[in-house]
């Protein structure tokens, strides 16, 4: 495996549990030019690590993460012309687009602030839990940039729906972990201290199911956005139909049968 410079990585064996922990609580763990990079790296690595059967990803300290640091990034593009500047943002996107297309379920383990490209990277995560003080804001309006960033506007309305995904996207205000849950955003809501263990146990009960049924579960939630009903209902009945002919689902029936757990692939 890899060893990250800009955060956090830990891959335990034991449980096919791989967390990522950005580190720099100083700063809210604000994105830098290099975080950004290796996460990518991070997701895409992880893409086809066997002994990895499952994601999570949190901040230290008192937020998950605050977005682009203002020093680091936001002053230094003022410098780029706009061939620089598309560079930039193309490799944003590219990090949205590794998560997404990771094959391994991914968790957001959600404390404090969740900001800016903050909230879209806890966005492009499957599952989110979070703190009760994890509050989140799509901040680019704010400044003056698009409330579509990083894939937010295609991401966010197939969450919370149009309606809201424009009120969040276009005023750039923050709102509480418990709207966050009541509006579908946040999927757990745990009282502070305890998100990322509520993460990891989720993400070890997801580790221990049948690894290529939850990949090709997440593959499916990707593709069918873009398909019309007879088309995803095709989709669909091919792709179950190849997987009753996987180990898994015998062993599954087997399971039931002796009255035991499954030992998934």
């Amino acid at each position: 495996m890899f060893e990250p410079r800009s955060f956090r990585f830990e891959l335990r064996d034991e449980t096919g549990v791989a967390t990522i922990t950005l580190d720099r609580p100083d700063r809210l763990n604000a994105l830098t030019f290099e975080v950004y990079e290796e996460l990518r790296k991070a997701f895409d690595a992880l893409h086809d690590e066997e002994s990895a059967r499952a994601i999570v990803i949190t901040g230290s300290g008192r937020a998950f993460c605050s977005g682009g640091d203002v020093e680091d990034i936001i002053g230094a593009l003022f410098e780029r012309d706009f061939r620089g500047l598309l560079e930039f943002t193309r490799m944003t996107c590219d990090l949205v687009l590794s998560i997404r297309r990771c094959r391994k379920p991914v968790i957001g383990a959600l404390n404090g602030t969740v900001a800016g490209a903050g909230a879209v990277v806890a966005t492009a995560c499957d599952m989110r839990v979070a703190a009760e003080s994890a509050k989140i804001a799509y901040l680019f309006t704010r400044v003056g940039l698009s409330g579509a960033d990083m894939g937010a506007a295609w991401m966010l309305p197939r969450i919370v729906g149009l309606a809201k995904a424009s009120e969040l996207l276009m005023t750039g205000d923050f709102i509480s972990a418990e709207e966050a849950h009541r509006i579908g955003l946040y999927n757990r809501v745990v009282p502070d201290g305890e998100a990322l263990g509520a993460a990891t146990q989720l993400a070890e009960k997801l580790a221990r199911g049948p690894s290529f049924a939850l990949e090709i579960t997440k593959d499916s939630l990707n593709r069918e956005a873009s398909m019309d009903l007879a088309g995803a209902l095709e989709a669909e009945a091919q792709i179950q139909a190849a997987l009753m002919v996987h180990p898994d689902f015998r062993e599954a029936y087997d399971a039931f049968v002796e009255k035991r757990s499954p030992d998934f692939l």
